[in-house]
């Protein structure tokens, strides 16, 4: 590895040793070792050479309001004390995704007026074709 920063070296063995990193080549990553990213604030990263880097992608497109946002960082605290998840399934609701809702419903075009929630990609797609089903049933 590449590193002169021991702590760099024993991270990078940690990950070398035990995680599978998406989209990398392989041989590359055992020769050079992974870019370790240690902290993030704004737009910006730091690796642990103390590199500052603009995150471009935005965190793999989910950071597009940047890091570090303390607003968003106590309502999500206080958010998680008082419900911290609990699924929309079998005929409930809460008001977190209701007010939500809402505000997404208030800015989109004129007739699209609710809002289906997803975890993911696939549950959402799932989703759409059953709509779809059901609608043209």
């Amino acid at each position: 590895m590449s590193s002169n920063n021991p702590q760099t070296r024993e991270w990078q063995a940690l990950s070398n040793d035990h995680h599978l990193a998406p989209f990398s080549d392989f041989k590359q990553l055992k020769e050079k070792g992974p870019r370790i990213i240690t902290k993030a604030h704004g737009v910006y990263l730091w690796d642990s050479e103390g590199n500052k880097i603009l995150d471009g992608m935005a965190g793999l497109w989910c950071v597009a309001i940047g890091y570090g946002r303390d607003e968003l960082a106590d309502a999500a605290a206080k958010q998680m004390k008082a419900l911290p998840y609990y699924n929309l399934f079998f005929q409930t609701a809460h008001p977190p995704a209701l007010e939500l809702a809402k505000a997404i419903a208030d800015v989109a075009p004129a007739g699209m007026n609710h809002v289906f929630f997803a975890g993911s990609g696939s549950e959402g797609n799932d989703t759409m074709l059953r709509m779809v089903r059901h609608y043209w049933a």
